[in-house]
């Protein structure tokens, strides 16, 4: 064991905190400091009857802090240490020590920002980082620096990046501590594990049963894993003096009691847990932990506004959190299911929850507080850009921000709910339509686990069952029934009716997609053509029911729990609603927009009046008198996407373009201009628009001037320069004016029978001379003998053999000896 407990750090923590100094304590597992040092403080003169607070990240862990220190006392909770957390509060008049979680530290800052009452505050366990821990802190020292001066703020943790944190809290003395952990002999696998997970689980559990004493920790992703193993393990049996112990966030106080308390006499637990039990606890006779290597997190994406939980590897120091689990009491083994080699490829530590979470919650927060842009406080990891947008765009179409981003009345309303921003909205704007009883019961439902115990895609996602099973009227549709969620969502329904002052709902559901509406105005969804139960939501993603569900012959849902992949997110909540309920409790939502677009199956202009809601259209109709610069926008358009060569081109304009092209290159950009194919594309509005006044369809479009079109691209001057430099025809010695080819090559080609050059001693030019044709010279039946940029190299060299190839293929022909002196000619034949 080593050698050093808490105790020796304890003096100088004091003498730090006594010279009103902020403070940083780190402690391995199991070192007691979540009950020793608030017991240890909370007698100190500078505190002068004011009381001590701890933030813990869990409701489990903050009863069981309280428990444990008013137990050292020789107390019962509620006397000198108490506690606070959702729906249970046990703190009485001689509270000195309060141990909070979650929102409740917001609540006591945005009530009172001085904290009166309080000398210091104590977050527990924060290198796990949580989103209120970060809010808490950053409000805690803005109050500190504000108002109270004389207020402390003590960090604690067992793995932490000590020097950022130290800095935040104002060059903070860091005091570290070995602790009192035993030793713990670490396991793992020799090759990866490969298969399913939970044969895998229970043969360990049951191996380490049979050869190692004391009672087992398994940690475990989440609750469906917890559930599988728990009753794989009752199947093939664990032996009458073992306990089976689930243990998660969504059972009853009773039952997380129940899994860490001491196992009875002549038994031992194996205790089925998630990452609740990762910090902050002793279990009782645990000396061995199995680690399957994983956790089940959140992660939001401010792209589409959707949470997805999402399996993961555990980071390295979340690892020895839990091998720590092993070695509280006495020395522990600690088997983990992975090998060494999977072990180093580990991440050091988890993102902070501020680079992933939902920040809508929080971004409320910091209005109530007054601030409207989060980089005026101090943060460890400031809040990311996108997130803080997303969130405030929400907040908006909630009502709870102004257009200067300032807290409406409305939003303070929200955050006296202590909800997530979405459903506080929901039961206040419920309230005047008489449905505000029936909107806690949602807001309840929704903030718990699913009530009905089934995988995803082997459930209805109505949510009118889940209040069917709420109101016990119905056993679930195939499905088992999660009571204890239910008795849950019960008093937390009861607890908002009380705050609000609002009667038990006693009528139907068949509003509940409204309900939903106001809560989620983001996900009201219209059902797709086709028959696989696609939906687009009214942000214009996707999403889609699993097959078969009642609910895909609905036309609109509205979407209350989806994952949050980009496209096609899989629905997993969701309750209809009326295009009629739209209308009425959605109107200004909806706005009437006029649309003129490219409909690509018809390639003709479509002009629609349209009523839309986000981007679903509730209704259309064909738009008589559309904008006609609209029109030719439209059509431009569909031009595009259809490419060049849809306009009406003539071998002619080709060459026109190429010869513009052409003296481009020669003379340089600046004096012609680009109509290549693409810039012609990418200017179409400007040469084209014009002349597409009145057409909608694009057969009409092959029919336009568009000679008149190109023309236009030129002035007056460029296409007079554009005849004399780059002439279209040349005369040849012969009096034949033939089309010279400006497409074909970087010079422009002229292809003539020889016979009509002769007597031409020059290659002929453009560009007042400055650039030579290529000659193509071609026999009488106008195949190509010879290609030239040099005539008078030709006649006097090359000439004479091409002659003696000619004479024997053409012998009617006249092939001079001498070509310079002969006649050119167009003739076939040569004279009689």
């Amino acid at each position: 064991m080593a050698a050093l407990p808490i105790e020796t750090v304890l003096p100088e923590l004091r003498r730090a905190l006594a010279d009103g100094r902020n403070a940083l304590l780190t402690a391995p597992p199991g070192a007691g400091k979540t009950t020793v040092v608030p017991l240890a403080l909370v007698d100190a003169p500078w505190l002068e009857g004011r009381k001590l607070i701890m933030l813990e990240p869990r409701r489990l862990a903050a009863r069981a802090a309280a428990h444990r220190m008013a137990v050292t006392r020789g107390e019962i909770v509620g006397q000198t240490v108490g506690y606070r957390i959702r729906l249970d509060t046990k703190v009485g008049p001689q509270t000195r020590i309060e141990v909070v979680t979650e929102g409740i530290l917001t609540r006591l800052l945005q009530h009172d920002p001085a904290l009166t009452g309080y000398g210091i505050v104590l977050f527990d366990e924060f290198h796990e980082r949580s989103l209120h821990a970060d809010l808490g802190l950053a409000l805690c020292l803005e109050g500190q620096r504000l108002f109270r001066p004389d207020l402390r703020i003590l960090a604690m943790s067992a793995t932490l990046d000590c020097g950022a944190v130290a800095d935040l809290l104002g060059k903070a003395p860091i005091i570290s501590c070995e602790g009192r952990q035993y030793p713990v002999e670490t396991r793992y696998l020799v090759r990866p594990l490969s298969g399913p997970l939970e044969p895998a689980v229970v043969q360990t559990i049951r191996r380490t049963l049979a050869q190692e004493p004391g009672s087992l920790l398994v940690f475990l992703p989440g609750m469906a894993e917890i559930r599988r193993i728990e009753r794989r393990l009752r199947e093939v049996g664990v032996g009458p003096d073992v306990l089976l112990a689930p243990l998660h966030g969504d059972l009853s106080q009773d039952e997380q009691d129940l899994a860490i308390a001491p196992a009875p006499p002549h038994t031992r637990k194996v205790v089925l847990s998630s990452a609740i039990a990762e910090t902050s606890l002793t279990i009782d006779g645990v000396r061995v932990v199995i680690d399957v290597g994983l956790m089940r997190v959140p992660r939001f994406d401010p792209r589409s506004g959707l949470t997805r939980l999402d399996t993961i590897r555990i980071t390295q120091d979340s690892a020895e959190q839990r091998r720590g689990r092993a070695g509280r009491l006495e020395p522990g083994l600690c088997h983990r299911l992975w090998t060494v080699a999977e072990h180093n490829t580990l991440v050091p530590r988890r993102p902070p929850e501020m680079l992933e979470a939902d920040l809508a919650p929080l971004m409320l927060e910091l209005a109530v507080w007054g601030t409207t842009d989060p980089r005026e406080l101090s943060w460890l990891d400031p809040p990311p850009a996108g997130a803080v947008a997303q969130a405030k765009d929400l907040l908006s179409r909630l009502g709870a921000l102004d257009a200067q981003g300032r807290v409406t009345p409305h939003g303070q309303r929200m955050a006296e709910l202590a909800l997530h921003p979405r459903l506080a909205h929901m039961i206040l704007a419920a309230v005047p339509h008489g449905l505000g009883g029936l909107a806690c019961d949602v807001a309840a439902l929704l903030s718990e686990r699913d009530l009905l115990r089934a995988a995803p895609c082997r459930k209805d996602a109505d949510l009118r069952i889940r209040l069917d099973v709420l109101y016990g009227k119905g056993p679930g549709v195939g499905a088992g029934v999660d009571h204890p969620a239910g008795q849950r969502a019960l008093r937390v329904a009861q607890h908002w009716r009380q705050q609000l002052k609002l009667p038990i709902h006693r009528g139907s559901h068949d509003q509940l997609g409204v309900l939903l509406a106001f809560a989620y105005p983001d996900r009201i969804a219209q059902r797709q053509p086709g028959r696989d139960a696609r939906y687009l939501l009214a942000n214009g993603r996707g999403a889609c029911l699993a097959e078969p569900d009642p609910l895909s012959s609905e036309e609109y849902l509205v979407l209350a729990d989806l994952d949050g992949t980009v496209q096609w997110a899989r629905i997993f909540l969701a309750a209809p609603i009326s295009l009629g309920e739209l209308e009425v409790f959605c109107a200004d939502q909806i706005r009437q927009v006029d649309v003129v677009s490219w409909d690509e199956r018809a390639h003709a202009v479509r002009a629609k009046r349209q009523r839309k809601l986000g981007e679903l259209v509730l209704q259309e109709q064909p738009l008589p008198g559309a904008d006609p610069a609209q029109l030719s926008a439209a059509l431009c358009y569909g031009v595009r996407l259809s490419g060049v060569a849809c306009l009406p081109w003539t071998k002619e304009l080709r060459q026109w373009q190429a010869r513009v092209a052409f003296l481009r290159r020669v003379q340089g950009h600046e004096k012609w201009p680009d109509i290549s194919d693409q810039a012609l594309m990418d200017r179409l509005d400007t040469w084209l628009g014009p002349f597409l006044d009145g057409l909608t369809r694009l057969d009409q479009v092959r029919r336009v001037d568009l000679a008149g079109a190109l023309h236009g691209l030129l002035t007056w001057e460029q296409q007079r320069e554009l005849d004399r430099l780059a002439p279209a025809h040349l005369a040849v010695p012969s009096g034949s004016r033939l089309r010279l080819d400006y497409a074909t090559g970087e010079r422009p080609v002229l292809a003539v029978r020889l016979q009509e050059m002769f007597g031409c001693r020059e290659t002929p030019t453009v560009v007042d001379g400055a650039v030579p044709v290529t000659v193509h010279l071609l026999s009488p039946a106008n195949r190509p003998v010879q290609v030239t940029e040099d005539l008078a190299s030709f006649w006097a060299s090359a000439y004479h053999e091409v002659r003696k190839d000619l004479r024997g293929r053409y012998p009617k022909h006249h092939w001079p000896d001498d070509p310079l002196r002969a006649e050119p000619t167009r003739r076939t034949k040569t004279r009689g």
